[in-house]
């Protein structure tokens, strides 16, 4: 066993000032989007119900404004991505790039729902904040649908007679 070990090459886990940095960034951009995420989600649960809406247009409000809201942290990241990209140091993002910061709004994109197209590639440092993006999109994305869910069976009532309203 010992000389199975021995031909197994060694690496440390060197953690450079670069990866800091984006490990910080990408904490600070988890915390604002857990933010942007939750106050979308208080507002609706809470204002909606005392609208004059119906309860199918109260549904349709909610998964409005969570769209809206995700469009927002998709954005916060794409410009974080933009930004970035004058600091070589922290890693580029290596892809076709025709439309400026566009295309790190559509980098975003597929990042954030994990669709991942394989159209453009990040390397370094930045692959960290991508990583981060792509968990914070996929829990949002639950989340969203739980919140969405509960407030279905909530204005639809339970039970096996239970109908959707028309």
């Amino acid at each position: 066993m010992l000389a199975l070990m021995e031909q197994i090459p060694r690496q440390t886990f060197d953690v450079t000032g670069p990866h800091l940095v984006m490990a910080a960034i990408s904490a600070v951009a988890v915390v604002v989007s857990v933010l942007i995420h939750y106050e979308a989600m208080a507002f609706t649960i809470r204002v909606l119900p005392r609208t004059a809406l119906s309860r199918r247009m109260r549904i349709v409000a909610l998964i409005l404004v969570m769209i809206v809201a995700h469009v927002i942290e998709i954005w916060m990241f794409g410009f974080l991505y933009w930004l970035l990209h004058a600091w070589p140091e922290l890693g580029n993002i290596s892809g076709s790039f025709s439309e400026g910061a566009l295309d790190y709004i559509y980098f975003s994109v597929i990042t954030f729902t994990t669709v991942g197209y394989g159209d453009y590639i990040p390397h370094g440092p930045v692959t960290i904040l991508c990583g981060t993006e792509a968990l914070v999109g996929i829990s949002f994305l639950a989340w969203t649908a739980s919140v969405t869910f509960l407030e279905m069976q909530r204005d639809w009532g339970e039970g096996p007679d239970a109908v959707p309203p028309r």
